[in-house]
């Protein structure tokens, strides 16, 4: 079993104020039963997450590229036959216009349903004719995907980047993807469907993020891999009072899990996300009298620090 364990941390002092209260003594033990194992990730600025730069490792890929083609991959997971092509994942969302500052909100704050969703896909595949070789696939309300082959190798930062955070220093480089970006906004601009939303009370939809260009990649099988992403929303609406129940639940959960196979001996994983690296532990080496004291007296580590490095 190989626990990773994402949205571990984040930086800032509400996190850090939130790790701070945080009692989890089932990862204390484990993480003194287990040593560090290599890493993903370098800082804040990546365009990918060290959680997706973690998985790429795990699947195979040369996971510091900067071009990283998870559109591809999570199509694959919702049913699509991605056929060898180069993908992007397109993901509606309302873009927040302040005075200083334009500011992604996450896509589910939509609300979209199947058949909203579907509409709204519909209506813009006029910037993505056939004719030209572009490929649309619908595969969940707020994951729609494109592909051509002038995504091949575009760098683009991950949606994950930019929720509620100022998207300015994470728009694409790319004139192709800018351009993209900017037609798709423009469609979406006094759209019908959008001011019907609005007509009703509803968040507009006037926005699509890109990432994940790149063509499909094999990807190695981790049978044994169980994310667990439940400090996701808490920690991105920064809901830490919710942030911190989740740790705890997880603690008496799969890290309890994790913890009793490692003391019995198993050859267990775990990875720690966090907003710049991703930490990986696997069991010490140790002789029979080692591993007998380690589980009598197993040290404990300090998950404090271990978080705050993350």
């Amino acid at each position: 079993m190989h626990l990773m364990i994402s949205h571990a941390s984040t930086l800032g002092e509400a996190c850090a104020q939130a790790q701070q209260t945080l009692a989890l003594p089932r990862l204390a033990a484990l993480l003194g039963l287990l040593a560090p194992a290599g890493q993903q990730g370098s800082d804040e600025y990546a365009l990918q997450t060290p959680q997706e730069q973690a998985q790429a490792a795990l699947w195979g890929w040369p996971a510091e590229s900067a071009a990283l083609p998870l559109a591809a991959a999570q199509a694959e997971a919702d049913g699509i036959a991605t056929e060898g092509r180069c993908w992007a994942l397109l993901s509606p969302l309302h873009m927040s216009v302040g005075s200083d500052q334009v500011t992604a909100l996450n896509p589910d704050a939509l609300a979209l349903d199947e058949a909203e969703s579907r509409d709204f896909f519909e209506s813009l595949a006029w910037l993505f004719p056939a004719d030209e070789g572009w490929h649309r696939a619908w595969g969940a309300p707020t994951r729609w995907y494109v592909a051509h082959e002038d995504l091949a190798g575009l760098a683009c930062a991950s949606l994950e980047r930019v929720i509620n955070r100022n998207v300015d220093p994470w728009m694409p480089e790319a004139r192709r993807l800018r351009t993209l970006q900017n037609e798709l906004q423009m469609a979406l601009h006094r759209h019908p469907l959008g001011e019907a939303r609005e007509a009703r009370g509803a968040l507009a939809l006037n926005s699509v993020w890109i990432s994940g260009a790149g063509r499909a990649l094999p990807r190695a099988v981790t049978p044994e891999l169980r994310l667990d992403e439940r400090l996701r929303e808490p920690l991105l609406a920064e809901d830490w009072t919710a942030w911190a129940e989740a740790w705890v639940a997880l603690d008496a959960g799969p890290v309890a899990e994790l913890l009793a196979r490692a003391q019995a001996g198993e050859d267990v994983g775990l990875t720690l996300c966090g907003e710049r690296l991703a930490r990986r532990y696997r069991p010490r080496p140790a002789g029979g009298l080692t591993r007998l004291w380690q589980r009598i007296a197993a040290p404990r580590a300090d998950v404090h620090k271990t978080l705050e490095s993350l």
